[in-house]
């Protein structure tokens, strides 16, 4: 097998949550170009079922779109069991739902802070969970949690999401310990600033979105595609001895 081949998806089943927009989106269209079989995982039924349909119709593969709260032990057991019954597998899991409440800490609510660590932490948790035993019993899978440059450093007014990200590097680092002798590799992307809808409110205003850009080494923000090479990298077979680590796609900005 040749190094480029070992890029190759085919006759993988790849499952990414949060799977419609942003990175999310821009990770699954490289899975299908890629030769892989992709499910989106959305809140909303008709949104995943659509995205899915232009999955497919770019990359050629077969792909799906199924509604599911990752916060919800029970409807990720229903995602995980649909999953399995129409592809017969998962070899890839992209924990990439997530969301971020900005604000300084005293005007930040308790539920705030509680709903981001439930969408950020919970949900990778839960879903790990429910495909823990698919993975171990066929020894192979790639799990893919998407952290933050935040899990790694601080800044200010982004207590609950520095926070659960923060937890997220954890978990990846101890699940891939876990799984390691049933050959799964567990690792974390760490992605900078991109032109995502979670940041919208900084791209809104001109002045913070310049004074972001003038901290990243690169001067800009990130392209959305501009994920897709690390996310295949992690999800393929020219991975396979790298696990528990966490890898930023940041312009530079953690080197600081």
């Amino acid at each position: 097998m040749s190094v480029l081949d070992r890029f190759r998806l085919d006759g993988r089943v790849a499952l990414v949550t949060g799977g419609t927009k942003g990175l999310g989106r821009s990770m699954a269209t490289g899975f299908v170009e890629a030769g892989a079989q992709v499910v989106v995982a959305s809140r909303h039924a008709e949104e995943a079922a659509a995205v899915a349909q232009e999955l497919a119709a770019h990359g050629g593969v077969r792909c799906a779109g199924y509604a599911a709260d990752v916060t919800d032990p029970a409807q990720v057991e229903v995602l995980v069991s649909h999953v399995l019954a129409d592809f017969g597998q998962v070899d890839i899991l992209v924990n990439n739902a997530g969301v971020n409440i900005r604000g300084p800490i005293e005007e930040l609510s308790v539920e705030s802070f509680e709903v981001v660590q439930a969408i950020n932490v919970r949900g990778p948790w839960l879903m790990c969970r429910a495909l823990a035993s698919h993975f171990k019993t066929r020894r192979y899978g790639r799990v893919i949690n998407i952290g933050s440059m935040l899990s790694v450093v601080g800044m200010a007014e982004r207590t609950p999401y520095a926070t659960s990200k923060g937890a997220l590097l954890q978990m990846t680092r101890t699940l891939a310990l876990e799984w390691a002798p049933y050959g799964v590799t567990v690792n974390a992307m760490l992605p900078g600033p991109f032109a995502t809808e979670m940041n919208q409110p900084i791209l809104a205003n001109p002045e913070v979105y310049q004074a972001f850009a003038a901290r990243i080494p690169l001067g800009r923000w990130g392209e959305l595609e501009e994920i897709q090479g690390l996310a295949l990298f992690l999800a393929s077979d020219a991975a396979s001895f790298i696990t528990g680590a966490a890898v930023a796609v940041d312009g530079g900005y953690t080197v600081w």
